[in-house]
């Protein structure tokens, strides 16, 4: 994996994030990826990365190349973004002011931490030309590697038909 220089995100980590942002913002998607999160304990970056590649480099990901992503992530996950999320959501409640005046803080930490794994995830692609192939084939059978058996739930299936909507705007 390539290394940053001074904590900076590199350009192909960017292009995810700004691809993540655009895609995330369509009509159902942050509730269906934020469902398969919380229900099936699913990686949302990850799932994006997988659809990234394929919609934008028209790249066919193999088992292999989902585990190395999923391994670059791991630590933030587990260590930042996780813990983070957590605090975030468990302080909803309280009612409290000077703890609900910390959450937006701990709202951008986690934001943060996301963007940081999103430009790990980039970082773990070998190639960086695109190939040939239907993108949205290719987005798709991205889309099951990394879903597995939720591939054929609800938030599963509105991610896939997305797919086609993102496409004919792209």
């Amino acid at each position: 994996m390539r290394q940053q220089k001074r904590g900076k995100l590199s350009v192909s980590g960017e292009a995810f994030w700004r691809f993540s942002l655009a895609f995330y913002s369509r009509p159902g998607i942050a509730d269906a990826l934020i469902g398969l999160q919380d229900r099936a304990g699913r990686d949302v970056n990850l799932i994006l990365f997988a659809i990234w590649r394929g919609i934008v480099h028209g790249h066919r990901l193999d088992e292999r190349e989902l585990t190395v992503a999923e391994a670059a992530t791991a630590p933030l996950r587990r260590e930042v973004v996780g813990p983070l999320r957590e605090l975030r959501r468990r302080l909803k409640g309280e009612g409290d002011p000077d703890l609900q005046a910390l959450r937006p803080r701990i709202a951008a930490l986690e934001l943060a931490g996301e963007r940081r794994a999103q430009s790990r995830l980039a970082a773990t692609v070998e190639s960086r030309k695109v190939c040939g192939g239907d993108r949205r084939i290719v987005a798709g059978a991205n889309l099951a590697l990394c879903l597995g058996p939720e591939a054929q739930s609800p938030e599963g299936q509105v991610l896939d038909r997305a797919l086609d909507d993102f496409l004919a705007i792209g």
